[in-house]
């Protein structure tokens, strides 16, 4: 016989609902660490997407994405001809906010060259950008489908291809145009400015202006002496990709990672706290039946395993609830959720090891409790 089966089925529905407020607390928790994992993934996804190993930005700054960076655009030239470069591209990122649909839509702009490194790196939907002008391949989260049109600055883009999971680190979705149309949006006056600018003396500016040059190098290249190289043109900063994935995930997004983190530490604190004062009360509540058991012989070691067995039950259920919760509404989150394997693993073995600590609360209180107890009225 069962004694925490028996005891479970007495009273089933308490219990359940007991699983449930665990299962959704410790939904909670794993919501906070899918967002943690999330902010790290999103901060290195548009690094990673052209596939470089070195980018070339303005003189004593850290990138375009943690820093400005405007470099001439014909630095491309120069870095292709380094030893070791395979391929070179110029790139250009902006944020700008669209009308689309009668609302603001915010987006993520990267001009890109479609024959060189810097465009999506996969289309799950469409195709790529044939023209060299108005065609866009937009990431999914920006709402968009193929053939919409959209106005950016003063002209019309036509949605061709589709991406996936291609956002910055505020979470805005990327989309890719041509760098000719991206420098056109990004540096081009509006006429009315341009005439300020004309009365000023000012004349007009270049617009053969990029905020990075990617390269990605050879096989048997050596990207820091790559670096070196570009360094010693005294006006260029060059970072290798694995600088620049430090950059973005230990410096841009640096409080926010720390903060979520701090938050997930306490939730888990705090559900620890909870899973003990709950076993603790479900065996404060079984003091009289447990000093009936000892009256009628029963060992100490069939009662610690009621307890322990009952703690372990609370816990797997409970975990089970919550990551059935997260799963099913990952989502619909406005921002990414990433869970990994070895995440509900560890979340899992966090949990097992409370019940099993928390459960030392009520076998101490079991423990000590009189079998003459079971007598009294």
């Amino acid at each position: 016989m069962n004694l925490a089966y028996r005891d479970i089925r007495h009273n089933l529905g308490r219990f359940l609902l007991t699983c449930v407020g665990l299962g959704l607390l410790l939904g909670v928790v794993m919501a906070m660490i899918g967002i943690y994992r999330g902010l790290v993934v999103d901060a290195l996804t548009i690094a990673r997407a052209p596939a470089v190993d070195l980018w070339v930005v303005e003189a004593n700054t850290r990138g375009p994405f943690a820093e400005a960076s405007r470099i001439p655009g014909d630095i491309r030239n120069a870095v292709a001809r380094i030893a070791g470069v395979a391929a070179a591209g110029s790139i250009t990122y902006q944020t700008v906010e669209a009308e689309y649909r009668d609302a603001k839509l915010r987006l993520y702009i990267i001009g890109y060259e479609p024959t060189r490194p810097g465009g999506p790196p996969e289309i799950v939907r469409g195709r790529g950008i044939a023209r060299s002008h108005y065609e866009m391949v937009a990431d999914r989260t920006a709402g968009l489908e193929l053939d919409d049109r959209i106005s950016l600055g003063r002209n019309t883009f036509t949605v061709v291809g589709l991406t996936q999971n291609q956002v910055n680190t505020g979470g805005d979705p990327a989309v890719y145009i041509t760098l000719s149309d991206a420098q056109k949006l990004q540096f081009d006056l509006a006429p009315p400015a341009q005439r300020v600018q004309l009365a000023r003396g000012a004349g007009t500016a270049s617009r053969d202006t990029v905020n990075a040059v990617v390269a990605r190098l050879q096989p048997n290249a050596s990207a820091n002496a790559a670096a070196d190289t570009v360094r010693r043109w005294k006006h260029l900063s060059a970072i290798t990709q694995e600088a620049q994935e430090e950059i973005l995930s230990r410096s841009l997004v640096d409080r926010a990672r720390r903060q979520i983190g701090l938050f997930t530490s306490l939730l888990l604190i705090v559900s620890a706290v909870i899973i003990a004062l709950i076993i603790y009360t479900m065996t404060m509540e079984k003091l009289k039946p447990i000093a009936t058991l000892k009256l009628i012989g029963s060992s100490d070691r069939t009662i610690i395993g009621m307890i322990v067995q009952q703690a372990l039950a609370l816990g797997f259920i409970g975990f089970a609830i919550g990551v059935a919760l997260i799963l099913g509404i990952k989502d619909s989150f406005p921002r990414r959720v990433v869970l990994e394997p070895d995440n509900v693993l560890m979340l899992g073995l966090v949990v097992f090891v409370v019940c099993l600590l928390s459960s030392g609360l009520g076998v101490r209180a079991a423990l000590k409790v009189d079998p003459a107890t079971a007598l009294g009225g």
